[in-house]
């Protein structure tokens, strides 16, 4: 379905490994080596991060789409945001700061996708409502 937030995706796959594997989050999964010399270690927590980054711009597109469904798609990703901050502030294995990146990322997609919904009816109450007039 087009109305759940793609964002719950990056929440699962946090609160999956934060409960059955923590140490995953902070030991390294792969090492990637750079053109300065230096080894870039990256662990479970930052992948999630980079995923939930993609998947926040899916939302934002999915934001400028019109329609009945729009209305859901966002109090849906308002659930998320309000379930992931308590669960940031309430349970000890979300209080980490890859999960308030993460939370922050909910909330960004909340306004984002608020905004941009706004913004797209006003503009197309404007060019609809300019060229009815007698």
């Amino acid at each position: 379905m087009n109305v759940i937030p793609t964002l719950i995706i990056a929440v699962g796959l946090y609160n999956a490994l934060a409960f059955l594997m923590p140490d995953s989050l902070t030991s390294p999964l792969l090492t990637l080596p750079l053109l300065s010399g230096q080894a870039l270690a990256v662990n479970a927590g930052e992948l999630i991060i980079c995923l939930a980054v993609l998947l926040l711009f899916v939302e934002i597109v999915k934001a400028t789409r019109t329609g009945g469904a729009t209305a859901i798609d966002h109090a849906l990703s308002l659930l998320l945001f309000v379930g992931c901050l308590i669960e940031f502030l309430a349970v000890p294995q979300t209080g980490t700061a890859v999960f308030m990146i993460i939370t922050l990322m909910t909330l960004l997609d909340v306004i984002a996708g608020f905004t941009i919904s706004l913004s797209t009816a006003r503009r197309d109450l404007m060019v609809g409502g300019s060229g009815g007039g007698l």
